[in-house]
């Protein structure tokens, strides 16, 4: 089975600085793979260790960048056999549409495969919108919101947790399957998986191309900081446990 799976580069949360104007300042902040695609690539290594001859290829796409040599080795010590990045400042700030368009070029790039597997958002804007328009560009099905992947002959099938239901779908291959940090849990790689992941095949390519974003940001704010009360109640005296209700309560 030929398993892509995709990740997003993103600035470290925690490097990342608010401005006395409420900006985010992200000078410092050094990319990082998303959180919720650690999950997706444990999830296709997972799905290419249950199927024997399996080969597990990442794809990513952002700004020059994310062509950093430790960058790759986290992504390829992490049970994939093959990086193939697309590293080019036109592919700085992309919103779903684009990033959409962007991954399905590297895909096709990719040759022949099963299966791509996502996170169901990334750690900077969370829109959970790629999945279903990468699935759209190649024409394919897409499952989101899975918790297990299981193979079958020519099929996946996918357990996936809704608001009120836990649903099985078969879902005939090739396909686009997202899934949830339930999934699985990222490994931790070994120096001997680092060591190996300088070793593997890493394409580092560019724009393939203009990519058109659908949305225009208007302004990117941090809340407004609210100063603290700072009032303490004493458990022990008298109507404190009802002082501390009707607090609470005002304060929502």
């Amino acid at each position: 089975m030929n398993i892509i799976v995709s990740c997003k580069i993103v600035p470290d949360d925690q490097d990342i600085q608010v401005a006395s104007d409420r900006t985010l300042d992200y000078s410092k902040a050094k990319g990082t793979v998303s959180t919720y695609d650690l999950n997706a690539i444990e999830a296709a290594a997972q799905l290419a260790a249950a199927v024997e001859g399996s080969k597990v290829t990442a794809v990513t796409a952002g700004p020059a960048s994310v062509d950093d040599s430790k960058l790759k080795k986290n992504v390829l010590a992490r049970g994939v056999d093959e990086l193939v990045m697309a590293a080019d400042d036109a592919y700085a700030n992309m919103d779903a549409h684009a990033t959409a368009e962007a991954l399905a070029a590297l895909v096709a790039k990719a040759g022949d495969w099963d299966v791509v597997v996502c996170g169901d958002g990334s750690a900077d804007d969370y829109a959970q919108q790629v999945d279903v328009q990468l699935a759209a560009r190649l024409g394919v099905p897409v499952v989101n919101a899975a918790v297990k992947i299981t193979p079958e002959d020519g099929a996946l099938v996918v357990e996936r947790v809704l608001e009120d239901v836990v649903e099985t779908v078969r879902v005939p291959l090739p396909a686009v399957v997202s899934v949830t940090p339930d999934v699985a849990v990222p490994r931790i790689p070994g120096m001997k998986d680092i060591l190996a992941a300088g070793k593997k095949p890493m394409e580092v390519v560019g724009a393939g191309g203009d990519v058109a974003a659908s949305l225009e940001t208007v302004a990117c704010l941090a809340p407004e900081q609210a100063s603290r009360k700072l009032e303490i109640l004493d458990a022990s005296s008298d109507g404190a446990v009802e002082q501390f209700a009707a607090a609470l309560k005002a304060a929502l």
